[in-house]
This record gives C-alpha cells, structure tokens and sequence, in this order.
C-alpha cells in the first residue's frame, strides 16, 4: 500500500497539516503543527525556520498515526504535493539567500502599487498579490530590489527547497501576476508594461518569476538534500515525484470540486474567500474582486477577505477560560460545537447586537487596518445564543459585500457553492448560516475539514494516475468524487430575512469600525 499511497502537505495561516490518502483517495493518516503569523516591524511574517520545523513536526505526527492504525511504519510514499497560503513576497539573492522578511497575504501595505498596477494593467492587483508588493518595495527605494534573483510564494520556496525547481502551479502563478488562460502563462503584455515602468533595475522580471506548470505535469523530484529538509529519519527517500505547488485557493477548489465552469466554492477559516469559475470574463474591472485561475488554467472570479475566524476562535477560547476558572475542562471540539450550535437559536438577526471581526484591513470595505470589534444598543438583546450568532455573521459579512458584485453587478449565477475549512467543522451552523448569508444552497462534504493538504494530495495523485487527455474536472467528478457529492443546505427564508437586517446594520456600521481604527492604538 505504501507505494500507492501520495502524501500533501499544506502550510495554513495557523496549522501546517500533512495528509496522506490511498488508492480510493480516502485520508489514511494525518499529521500537523500548530503555528501563527507575527507583527514584527509593522509587517505580518512568518520565520522559515518555523516552517521547516512545522514542516517536520507535521510529517513526524502523520507517521506515527499511520504506524498507530496499520502496525506497521510508512517506508514509500508515491507521490508528494505542496500547497500553503497564496501570495506574499519571497525574495532571493542568486546565492539563495532570503533578502527580506516574508511578507505575507495579511498585509495591507501596498496600496500605493496596487493602484498604480491596477491603473497600469487595467486588471485589479490586489495588495496580497507579490507583484504588489515587488511593486511597492521599488516604489519605497528598498535597497534589496536591485538584488533579487528569484521572487516566489511560501509553497514555491518549500517546492524549491525540496527539489531544487523553480516553478509553480498555474493557480498560486495567478496570485502572483496577472495570468493569460489563452496561454496559461503570466500575461506577456502585462510582463512587457511593468519592465518599462520600473526601467533599468539590473532584471527582467520574467527572470526572477517561477516557472508556471499546469496541473497534471511533473514538477520536479525529491532531492536528497530535500528529504533530509523534510524527514530526518530517512523515511522519504529521494526520487519521489511532486507536482507543481498550489496556493490553497486552488487546493481549495479541487477539495471541493469545484474547478468546473458554473462551480464555485468558499473557504473560511483565519481568511475567508469565494472563488466561481466563469464562463466568460467580467464587464469590468472591480477592486473588490480578483482574477486568478483553476489549477488547469480556467479563470475564477475571488471574492476575498482577511478576516474570517480568528475573533470567533479568541471568544472561543475567552469561554474555554471561563469553564476552567470553575475547574470544568471542556473538550475543545465539544467547546465549539456546543458554541455554534447555541447561535441557531438566536434571533434571526442576532437581537440587535453588531460584531466586526476585523484583525487585518479590509480592502472589500477600504479599511487599512483592523479592530476587532462589539457594539449593541441598550436595549438590544444579549444573550449567549445572539451573542455567537453575530460573530458568525461577522465572519461572513464582508464576504457578503464582495460577493453582491457578482451576482448583482454582474449577474453570475450559481447552483451552488462547496464549502470548506474550519468555519464548517461543526455539521449545520456555519453551512446553515453561509447559505443565508450568500443566499445559495451551500454543500459540506466529509472531507471539509481536511481543506488544502487533501486538495494537494489530489492534484499529485491526479499528476500520477491520469489518463492520456483526461482533465482535472474528469478525473475529479468521475474518480474522486463520484460518490461524494457532499450534504446540501437551501437557504432558510428566516435567516436569510434576518442576515438581511444584520448586513443592513453591519453597513452603516463601518463608520464605527473606521472610527475605532483611527482613534483607538
């Protein structure tokens, strides 16, 4: 079995977790460590040191599990995929070494060059995006600009590191500049435009950009050298394949199926973000809306958002704190479900209580900077039922702003989205409450807390197991897939009415939140 098997691996915003899946796609064994981003010097960073302990640590854990459950330990893995969050800045010297810190998709720094791209492209350039933030450090005189030989993202870099390529998945290359999907390719004319505005800097920037592989091609082999990175133990040995790394928007949308025209799917947990693959482009530019790709190139609108689950998970734990204080010790999983489920039986538009979830700067609502925030009325209704209601609502809200454009503006229609990631880890509330909220039948599969490692471990298997000609959305639909087509949940006219009344609120409500950003350090 050991040699059938393929191995994932995803660095999360909080959790770097490896997942290993078999013949029938089905997770075998998992591993992760937990860790979180810093703000050192005003900047949202990771240390890679950390990363390569988690890296470690995650693929340690997945081991013994596996030897836990089967007796016996994991001497060959088939293949191996690397995903982790989209965007950022990674930036080499020719010798290899990193010239500044990682700057990740969390930072709202680079208004100056995004709008200036986006201007230049007539494409929006969202912030997160690396280009941006190349952008942006050319724009501040940064001396290290001159330097660079290689400019990546944290899957990129580990994929690097592990097997000496430097490329990378069509749909992370999305995140990083603008993508022709004629080409799948970045797009040539854009590439052109920026290398006459920057003039002369001693690079082009198709020099120092990974090279952009489709889904399905064979992106390089483990090195000695990389599987001494990865497993100290000697267990993975040198020589096996890995396919191109993916951000997890596109592991996302193969987790969820979603990588057909009239799919869509939405991601939440630390960010929250729907993605729809489009059966034509957009009438118009929208700063609010990013263009990327499917791992097999097909353009996607993204609707995304920085804050998503990290004010839920601070009150989560303020409430774990509570019940200990009484000496009761209450399983973290049970803490949650029981919190979540106690929001269902609210007032359908929380009683009148306003929440703004916002840890980071909101670009969907021109926010710069973020404070989480509560406010009610005298004479609202607090109770815990209301209370855990209006944070859920809050950690989709601003997604809702962001989504109306398509469906309003633009018209897209969907039959449904696939949900998944930590905000639909309890079966029924976040899946009841999203489908209100977006006001679209909303769909969880059992897979829904594996999120971007099994979508990862699914593209390495489809790069080892297809057919001559199959394509990425065959081979999902009719051998992953097949027989998990996920749980469906319509829209409830009562919350959906009640939504409507908190969006109302929650939008006249921003003023607080600017105000609480501006006076309140």
């Amino acid at each position: 079995m050991n040699g059938k098997t393929v191995l994932g691996i995803e660095l999360g915003s909080t959790r770097i977790k490896a997942v290993l899946i078999g013949e029938d796609y089905a997770t075998l064994a998992s591993g992760g460590f937990a860790w979180e981003n810093r703000l050192e010097d005003g900047v949202w960073t990771y240390h890679l040191d950390d990363a390569w302990s988690g890296l470690r640590a995650a693929v340690k854990e997945l081991a013994g599990d596996y030897r836990s459950r089967y007796g016996k330990p994991l001497t060959e893995v088939g293949a191996i995929g690397i995903s982790a969050m989209m965007h950022g800045y990674l930036a080499f010297d020719k010798d290899g070494k990193q010239l500044a810190n990682f700057r990740t998709w969390r930072n709202t720094t680079t208004d100056q060059a995004a709008k200036l791209l986006t201007e230049k492209f007539q494409f929006n350039i969202p912030q997160r995006w690396s280009i941006a933030h190349l952008y942006q450090a050319i724009l501040n005189k940064e001396a290290h600009v001159k330097d660079i030989s290689y400019l990546t993202t944290l899957a990129g870099y580990v994929h690097w590191k592990l097997t000496g390529e430097k490329v990378i998945g069509v749909g992370e290359a999305s995140g990083m500049f603008p993508i022709d999907s004629k080409t799948n390719n970045y797009n040539a004319e854009m590439v052109g435009q920026f290398d006459s505005l920057i003039g002369g800097i001693g690079w082009k920037l198709r020099d120092i950009l990974p090279k952009v592989l489709n889904a399905g091609t064979l992106a390089g082999v483990l090195t000695a050298e990389g599987a001494a990175l990865l497993d100290p133990t000697g267990m993975l040995k040198a020589g096996i394949p890995l396919c191109p790394p993916e951000g997890d928007a596109g592991t996302g949308m193969v987790a969820t199926n979603s990588v057909a025209v009239r799919t869509g799917n939405v991601s939440a947990g630390t960010s929250v973000f729907a993605m729809v693959v489009l059966e034509k482009e957009l009438s118009q530019v929208y700063p609010e809306i990013d263009m990327v790709t499917t791992p097999a190139g097909k353009p996607v609108a993204m609707a995304h958002c920085n804050s998503c689950t990290s004010d839920l998970d601070a009150w989560v734990k303020l409430f774990g704190e509570v019940t200990e204080t009484f000496g009761a010790k209450v399983d973290k999983g049970k803490l949650y479900d029981t919190l979540y489920e106690a929001a269902l039986s609210g007032d359908a538009d929380c009683g009148g209580l306003l929440s703004y979830n916002y840890y980071a700067g909101e670009p969907v609502t021109g926010l710069e900077q973020g404070r989480p925030l509560f406010v009610r009325t005298p004479d609202s209704r607090l109770s815990l039922a209301n209370f855990m209601r209006s944070l859920l609502f809050s950690a989709m809200a601003t997604l809702k702003l962001g989504m109306d454009i398509l469906t309003e503006k633009e018209h897209v229609r969907l039959d449904k989205l696939l949900g998944h990631g930590g905000l639909f880890k309890t079966k029924g509330v976040g899946q009841r409450l999203m489908a209100a909220a977006l006001q679209t039948p909303v769909a969880v599969m059992e897979t829904a807390g594996e999120g971007g490692a099994w979508g990862i471990a699914l593209l390495a298997a489809y790069m080892q197991q297809k057919n001559a000609g199959e394509s990425l959305e065959t081979f999902l639909a009719q051998k992953v897939f097949v027989k998990n087509a996920g749980k469906l949940v319509e829209p409830d006219t009562k919350d959906v009415d009640g939504f409507t009344t908190f969006i109302q609120q929650y939008t006249k409500g921003l003023a607080i939140e600017k105000a609480a950003v501006e006076y309140f350090n």
